[in-house]
Parts: structure tokens; C-alpha cells; sequence
């Protein structure tokens, strides 16, 4: 292998590791927080604002006058409004709150969307994927005879195949936006959950048993290299294994006691948030907010803080 092909095997691998989060140690998947305020909504909604807005846009909000934030309100709110029949639905604010806290996942995927959506069309077919991800391997196989097996293109290629079909909800092998997104971030997507569990088990199943030992799950954490004695911290995995991990107390983790682990039953709080919102908002008390209802209450939802104006005022800002 030539110096050139070895520099753009290792941006590849440098691509798969940052794209893809399976080949990462961090492996409990855990509902972030929507805001670090405290919900005291008799003091302030600056908690509900950023779960509403995301941080960054709620101090954006917080500088317009209260004309200016409703105008904005109301066009966020026809984009909640997801199946356009005038109503807004738990389920439909909570998807919203949900993806408003997921800004940072869509960034990147636009960022990348160019470099696969490689005939224009606005959406990246397997094939166009496949060709910018693995063209030259495919192409030229024999030079990477010595790649290590983590990075295997051989191993990997079949293995992104299966995701992508996964996140390919309408079967047609062209991802849209959403769909790309829950290729490159499956643990971000419930309709993802079972090709997350998999390939764990996968990465860490290392003499290919279906099972995850004990031992196996130490590796995947820490490599004994000195031979010395173990870390503190690594009994204590030990201890964790035996006591939370291993639920039916057979040795190894199968691929349920893998979900439960990776996957913890957290409390929803985008859940939460959406049913308080409604439930302050709802004047005619049907379980559903109009957008009268959601303006009459506008300041729950986004706020405003501006006294002086400035130039600030005359920026243009970006829309959600």
C-alpha cells in the first residue's frame, strides 16, 4: 500500500469513527437533560424556553421585542403542526422538543450531506454511499489484505448495509435527510434500538457466541497490558457485571440484558415537558393547543427579555 492509499485508508477510518458512533467506548446511551434551569415556572420560564428553543436560540428570543418573538412563535408553530390540521399534539410537541435537542446530530449531517448526495437529487441513494465510503476498497481490494480486522472495509461494508436498510423506512434505498440522519446516528432514533443493541454485541462478542462474558465486557473498557493488578475502578465493573448486567445471573449478557444496559429506561423528559406545556396552555382543556392558545401564552414558549434594543434588533437570525 502506497503512501497515498494509506493516508486515505486512515481518513476513511477517521470518517467511520467520527460518523459512526458504534465504534465508540461510550456505550450507555442516556436522555440528556432539556435545560440545567430549575422548572419553577411561578419564577421563570427560562427552563421551558430552553426546552422549547434549545439554549442557544432562547438567549436569541430573549433579545426581541414581544411582537417579534410571537412572529417567530407562529411560524414554528405551522412547523410542529406536522400532519397540518390545525392542532398541536403531545406527541407532535414532543417529537419537536425531541429534535430541537438534537440540533447538534442534523448539523452534522449537513455538514457531510454533500460529500454523498452525489448526484444532487437531495437524497443519497446506498449506492451513492456505498461509492464515496468504499469505491476505492471495492475497486482495488488487494490492498488492504493488511488492514486490521477493526477496520475491516470487508467486515464493515456488509454491516452498514444492514443499517442503512434499517433506517430506510420507506424501502426504496435512497435515505432523505431524516433517514441519513438515523443511519449516522442511530442511537438518537427509537426505530434504531435494535441495530444499536446488535452491533454492541457485535463489538464486544469477541470469540462470536452470540453472548457477552464477563471478560469480554472488561476488554471493551480496559486493556490488561502490564499484567499487573487490576484498576479499583475495574472490580468494580466486575462487581457491576455480576450484580446489573448479567440479569439472569447465567455469566454473559444476551442480546436483552445488552439492551437494558446500553439502553436504560430513563424518564422522558422531551415527554414530560410536551404534556406540561399543554396541560398550562390548553384553555379549553381538549388535550390539544390551537395556535391562538399557543400565542395566548406565548411567553411560556418563548419569552422576551428586550428593554433596549439596538442594533441587535436588525440582525438578520437564523429560523429553526
Amino acid at each position: 500500500m502506497d503512501v497515498s492509499t494509506y493516508l486515505w485508508f486512515l481518513s476513511v477510518c477517521t470518517c467511520l469513527v467520527h460518523g459512526k458512533p458504534t465504534l465508540r467506548k461510550e456505550r450507555v446511551h442516556h436522555e440528556p437533560e432539556l435545560s440545567r434551569q430549575p422548572h419553577e415556572d411561578n419564577q421563570s420560564y427560562q427552563y421551558d424556553h430552553e426546552a422549547f428553543l434549545g439554549k442557544e436560540e432562547a438567549t436569541t428570543f430573549d433579545q426581541l421585542t414581544p411582537e417579534e418573538s410571537k412572529a417567530r412563535l407562529g411560524k414554528i408553530v405551522d412547523r410542529i403542526d406536522n400532519d397540518v390540521d390545525g392542532y398541536i399534539s403531545t406527541d407532535e410537541l414532543k417529537a419537536w422538543i425531541k429534535r430541537v435537542q438534537k440540533r447538534y446530530v442534523y448539523e452534522n449531517v449537513a455538514k457531510v450531506w454533500t460529500d454523498y448526495d452525489l448526484n444532487k437529487d437531495n437524497k443519497i441513494s446506498w449506492d451513492e454511499y456505498k461509492q464515496a465510503t468504499y469505491g476505492y476498497y471495492l475497486a482495488n481490494p488487494e490492498e488492504f489484505e493488511d488492514a486490521t480486522d477493526q477496520f475491516s472495509f470487508k467486515k464493515m461494508l456488509p454491516r452498514d448495509e444492514r443499517r442503512f436498510k434499517s433506517a430506510d423506512l420507506n424501502g426504496d434505498l435512497a435515505a432523505e435527510r431524516e433517514e441519513f440522519t438515523a443511519f449516522l446516528h442511530p442511537e438518537e432514533f427509537d426505530h434504531m434500538q435494535e441495530i444499536v443493541v446488535l452491533e454492541t454485541l457485535e463489538d464486544i462478542d469477541k470469540n462470536g457466541d452470540g453472548h457477552v462474558d464477563e471478560d469480554e465486557y472488561i476488554a471493551d473498557m480496559f486493556a490488561h497490558e502490564d499484567g499487573g493488578p487490576e484498576p479499583d475502578w475495574v472490580r468494580t465493573e466486575r462487581d457491576q457485571f455480576s450484580d446489573f448486567r448479567d440479569l439472569n445471573k447465567d455469566g454473559k449478557m444476551d442480546l436483552e440484558e445488552i439492551r437494558h444496559w446500553i439502553l436504560p429506561q430513563d424518564y422522558d423528559h422531551a415527554q414530560a415537558e410536551a404534556r406540561h406545556l399543554v396541560y398550562e396552555s390548553d384553555t379549553d382543556k381538549d388535550q390539544m393547543l390551537t395556535k391562538e392558545e399557543i400565542l395566548e401564552n406565548w411567553n411560556m414558549f418563548v419569552g422576551s427579555q428586550a428593554t433596549n434594543y439596538g442594533e441587535d434588533l436588525t440582525r438578520n437570525h437564523d429560523e429553526l
